[in-house]
């Protein structure tokens, strides 16, 4: 309600001699040279913002899209930037007294199920491209099999089916999608991907992890102090809040060693988070080590490491409480949580698990039959191609 009410009042005043700009956030850009930029008062990020929400400014991107209303005279009444994953955003406003306030609230956006089949003419990254505008779910897909399926071996006129949920906004591809099934037909044999929701990960028919891009634990830590969430609302203090990654307590000089292999794409301070590291993993993965004391002497951006190589050391830089390292996991730049992909010694499903799973397989082997069906007629160019919003909503 609060999201709904909030960009009605946002949109209405754009009928009242104000108008809307669409920007994009460059790379490089920190929360507080972009309020320097706009000549905005600091005190937006260093009075508005509590320490949770400092931390969680320093999460916007390079090229997040993010939209500034300005009034007749064209001052700024109003800017709208997507924060994380995007179901958030930082919302800074100008009250009665003239003075600027911010806080997180809500993002709007449309979620729709999709289901999607066609028969292969190039690749199944190309062709999903072609079909849907969206790289992400290209992406996604490959990544889902990864391990499992040689794309390259596959003939043309192979069908594969996708049964996806997806996000946008204003029109455009918003957040990761998340595909819940998918398979691949090859003929001889059908292969099978399936989003089991309780674990987080992919696994195939048999009930087996797919064995994709895994991290380890990058440190030797007393506690988990924070864990990972996307978006809660706070019962006491009346707002929402957001905590994109997982907090690993520790003493201060405890070594921090890279969960995967990958090049360092960013060593230095970075707002909230003080001393971090960045590193850029295979299929659109990267890392964050946050609130560091100090780095190993052979890091610098550009350096590629290892994974288990040291790297830095847990401090207590930024904005924080005490020692303790924030470690992120971004895919394609959207944050997920690290505990979906740091690899666990059981990677197949048993006893009741794998009870329920079964069922749950056997489900959506029924809806993809469904769909490969209805999507069986050619179209002119005498290939098939079938994508609907199950949700009612506009096709892509």
């Amino acid at each position: 309600m609060i999201r709904i009410i909030f960009f009605i009042t946002f949109f209405i005043s754009l009928a009242f001699g104000t108008r809307a700009e669409e920007h994009y956030w460059e790379k490089g850009e920190t929360f507080l040279i972009f309020l320097e930029k706009n000549s905005l008062p600091s005190a937006i990020y260093y009075n508005s913002l509590d320490m949770e929400d400092k931390e969680t400014a320093a999460e916007i991107y390079a090229g997040t899209k993010y939209y500034i209303l300005r009034g007749d005279e064209g001052d700024i009444r109003q800017i709208l930037i997507p924060v994380g994953g995007g179901d958030l955003q930082l919302h800074i406003y100008k009250e009665k007294d003239g003075a600027f306030s911010a806080s997180l609230t809500p993002a709007a956006y449309q979620e729709s199920e999709k289901e999607l089949v066609f028969e292969l003419q190039t690749s199944p990254y190309q062709d999903i491209i072609a079909i849907t505008n969206s790289t992400l779910l290209a992406r996604e897909f490959v990544n889902s099999f990864q391990g499992n399926i040689d794309f390259k071996r596959l003939r043309q006129g192979t069908e594969l089916v996708l049964l996806y949920k997806e996000k946008t906004r204003l029109g455009s591809h918003f957040s990761n999608p998340l595909i819940k099934a998918a398979m691949v037909d090859t003929k001889s044999k059908k292969e099978y991907v399936f989003y089991y929701e309780p674990k987080g990960r992919y696994y195939n028919n048999e009930g087996k992890e797919i064995e994709g891009f895994f991290l380890m634990t990058p440190l030797k830590y007393t506690r988990i102090s924070s864990p990972f969430t996307l978006k809660r609302w706070h019962p006491i203090l009346q707002k929402y809040r957001a905590h994109y990654g997982i907090d690993y307590a520790a003493p201060i000089g405890t070594q921090v060693k890279a969960a995967g292999d990958g090049k360092v794409t960013f060593a230095g301070p970075q707002n909230g988070y003080g001393k971090t590291v960045k590193i850029a993993h295979e299929g659109g993965y990267s890392t964050l080590y946050a609130h560091l004391n100090g780095f190993a002497k052979s890091l610098k951006s550009g350096k590629y490491v290892k994974k288990g190589e040291l790297i830095a050391y847990v401090g207590n830089t930024g904005v924080s409480t005490g020692p303790h390292l924030h470690f992120g996991l971004y895919k394609n730049n959207q944050p997920i949580n690290p505990a979906s992909v740091i690899k666990v010694a059981k990677s197949a499903l048993s006893g009741k698990e794998k009870t329920e799973f079964n069922k749950y397989a056997e489900t959506m082997k029924e809806k993809i039959a469904e769909v490969q069906a209805r999507g069986s007629l050619p179209n002119m160019d005498g290939n098939f191609v079938y994508v609907v919003d199950i949700t009612g909503n506009a096709d892509s």
